[in-house]
């Protein structure tokens, strides 16, 4: 099975580049995040000529999380466990073959001082919570998406983020952990252990140029999927395209 991941930074907006990146690819699953619209918004029928259903938890501007996949799927999850009735649209959890598909956005944690890193750690904390659920029912899964997170200072270019930057702070970091603590693995370090691979340039001051990027994309495995885990592919290209999102997407395959 071929999962791949890809904040997307408004699907209306890259709908050929996933289009032609559906094409080209051919995955099970395409998990989008930072959609930036409604379901009735969502440029579905494009995908569908392309041999693609779409489950969506969408948002009027911002946010926004959807899969695009060939076999009908069962929706599980439209938001992560234990958060508030009318938060923002950050998850939506999928189920196929026997696969358990979690598809997060999860918090910057840059806006809206302390308030806003709190509500980052929360979040992290419910999907550890919710990660740990799952161990205990035994599923096998990933949990996959824009984790806004770099684990290590490996995972972005030096002068890239201040020490300050909630992508890097210890306290982030040390919520990433505790989940690869559960017994997860980090697809991307599995298979690449020591390469420098980013998945994130910003448009501004010539990141994707200077190769300043950050890697902040990542797809986490349960303990028999990473057994399972063949190939993990960053589709680094689709980042010089024209008017392309500033994360590219990250491609794991599963074994039988």
């Amino acid at each position: 099975m071929k999962i791949a991941t890809w904040n997307v930074n408004s699907v209306r907006i890259r709908a050929g580049l996933v289009a032609d990146f559906l094409g080209r690819e051919q995955p099970d699953l395409l998990l989008l995040q930072e959609i930036k619209c409604e379901a009735h918004q969502f440029p579905g029928d494009l995908f569908e000529a392309a041999g693609y259903r779409a489950a969506i938890a969408g948002q009027k501007s911002y946010n926004g999380v959807a899969v695009l996949s060939r076999e009908a799927v069962e929706i599980r999850e439209r938001s992560l466990p234990g958060e508030a009735e009318g938060s923002a649209s950050r998850y939506i959890e999928v189920g196929l073959q026997g696969l358990v598909v979690g598809n997060l956005y999860l918090p910057n944690g840059n806006s809206g001082g302390d308030d806003g890193f709190r509500a980052k750690l929360d979040w992290m904390a419910k999907l550890r919570a919710h990660a740990a659920g799952l161990l205990d029912a035994d599923h096998d899964f990933i949990l996959a998406g824009d984790y806004n997170v770099c684990p290590t200072d490996a995972d972005y270019a030096k002068g890239a983020l201040p020490a300050t930057d909630a992508l890097v702070r210890p306290e982030s970091r040390a919520a990433f952990r505790a989940l690869i603590w559960l017994g997860l693995t980090d697809a991307v370090r599995a298979l690449h252990p020591t390469e420098t691979l980013y998945t994130f340039w910003d448009y501004q001051a010539g990141a994707w140029h200077r190769d300043v990027g950050l890697r902040i994309d990542h797809a986490l495995l349960s303990p028999r999927v990473a057994e399972r885990l063949a190939r993990v592919t960053i589709a680094k290209a689709e980042r010089d395209k024209a008017q392309p999102s500033d994360h590219v997407p990250v491609v794991v395959t599963i074994g039988d």
